[in-house]
């Protein structure tokens, strides 16, 4: 089991302050976990959840409403998509009473792509907490919030 102590070679004034840098030292140990996972893929971990968004709805949404829906807000959120576009991952449609505003679907190419990597995604460290644990671990979490 890992301690951030022995991990970070480092000690902590008080358990407050050693709590504060376990989860920004785990929250960027997972981010990298993530990234490594989604790179075979050829998309991120925020591309991912565009995607999954969009599956969600079930139907065309505003870009704002995907803005808003992020796990991880993006402000770069419109240039993912752009990406997403130029992979016909994702499509853009403009309203037809107001070109201003834009809808955006996924494209049967982006649902094949999710499927496969729900069909691989296993991120093995999260296996390490019991249900119990994980209830706590997301309970203590909110609590942050």
């Amino acid at each position: 089991m890992g301690d951030i102590s022995k991990d970070i070679n480092s000690t902590f004034p008080n358990s407050k302050v050693k709590a504060f840098i376990n989860i920004k030292y785990t929250a960027n140990w997972i981010i990298s976990k993530e990234n490594d996972f989604f790179k075979p893929y050829g998309i991120s971990p925020q591309q991912y959840n565009i995607l999954r968004i969009l599956r969600g709805a079930k139907e065309p949404i505003k870009v704002q409403v995907i803005k808003d829906r992020m796990v991880e807000r993006a402000p770069n959120a419109t240039r993912l998509m752009d990406k997403l576009c130029d992979k016909k991952l994702i499509e853009r449609v403009r309203c037809d009473h107001d070109r201003r505003v834009v809808y955006i679907s996924i494209t049967n190419q982006g649902l094949e792509l999710l499927k496969i990597i729900d069909g691989n995604i296993d991120f093995d460290f999260i296996h390490n907490l019991s249900e119990e644990e994980a209830n706590q671990l997301s309970d203590l979490l909110d609590k942050i919030r």
